[in-house]
């Protein structure tokens, strides 16, 4: 199937939501629909234009989108849950954790950062350049009316769906979200195809488990939360990623190589072409606190860093 914009049937009355290249904010979401017009959207976008967008799609492909009464945030960070401002009046869902999350980095702290940039040096340089297409200014903060811890069972209509949190990995409360009936798995974050991840919470090791239990799952559709539709390979490709990053790193923490040289320095072999390289500092820095160094988690930092690797 084509990498292009906008929504693709995955499985009978279910679609993806695509915003290509998948790089920095360019977030996937879905669409699950039942029977009476029942339905439920996996993720909103990054802004509330883009998010419009989304809906005025959806609602032109199906009567189910009119009234969307649930919404799944799959983790905290904005480009999958800015955009609940526009559906306040759905039972909006997310984990515990994701929910705590989401309200220490509200759009109007990302819309501020974002006029602050100039003066933030490279990280701030770097922040412009990658965020310039997403409007953060008067976004209403608008946190989940119903959160979980664990697993939450779902019905849309006559569809089962199954909310199954698996983080800390790359943020506090990441959640998938599977039709068990459909083969289907909305990943979040926990899959970017054809783009590095990054780590912003952690530990790796439960990273790498979390891609275990989505392979454990079996599903013949796979909607990462960036990049193009994928298959249980894509998952798998990221479990190697990890374990041999994993494995990379801790040779050279071993050997006292600082995470930016380390950065430089490892050989990502078959996942050398992914996009957004500059993530790898990041991921290392992550994977030398798991190993326990006392390194920089806060994003800033890391944003210095990645924008140095960038360069």
């Amino acid at each position: 199937m084509a990498y292009e914009r906008g929504l693709h049937e995955v499985g009978d009355g279910v679609w993806a939501y695509l915003q290509p290249d998948g790089g920095w904010g360019w977030s996937n979401a879905g669409l699950v629909t039942g029977d009476d017009d029942a339905s439920l959207l996996v993720d909103t976008l990054f802004d509330l234009r883009l998010t419009a967008e989304m809906l005025e799609a959806m609602r032109r492909t199906t009567p189910a989108a009119e009234h969307i009464g649930t919404v799944v945030n799959t983790h905290a960070n904005g480009d999958h849950c800015y955009g609940n401002a526009l559906l306040a009046d759905s039972e909006i869902i997310s984990s515990a954790r994701s929910a705590e999350e989401m309200a220490e980095l509200p759009a109007e702290t990302m819309a501020a950062m974002m006029r602050a940039a100039p003066s933030l040096g490279p990280a701030g340089e770097f922040l412009a350049r990658i965020f310039a297409p997403f409007s953060f200014d008067g976004v209403p903060l608008t946190l989940p009316s119903r959160t979980f811890d664990g697993r939450l069972d779902l019905r849309v209509g006559d569809r089962a769906v199954s909310l199954v949190e698996v983080g800390p990995a790359h943020t506090a409360g990441d959640t998938v979200v599977h039709l068990p009936a459909d083969g289907i798995v909305f990943t979040g974050d926990i899959l970017f195809h054809g783009g590095h991840p990054i780590v912003w919470a952690g530990p790796v090791a439960n990273w790498i488990a979390a891609c275990e239990r989505i392979l454990a799952l079996q599903p013949a559709v796979v909607v990462p939360g960036h990049g193009p539709l994928a298959t249980v390979a894509a998952v798998a490709d990221q479990k190697g990623y990890f374990e041999l990053l994993t494995a990379e790193a801790r040779v050279r923490f071993d050997g006292g190589m600082p995470p930016m040289e380390a950065a430089r320095d490892i050989d990502l072999g078959p996942y050398a072409g992914w996009g957004e390289r500059e993530r790898v500092v990041a991921n290392i820095h992550a994977l030398y606190r798991d190993f326990g160094a006392d390194g920089p988690n806060d994003a800033m930092t890391l944003m210095g860093e990645m924008a140095a690797l960038a360069r």
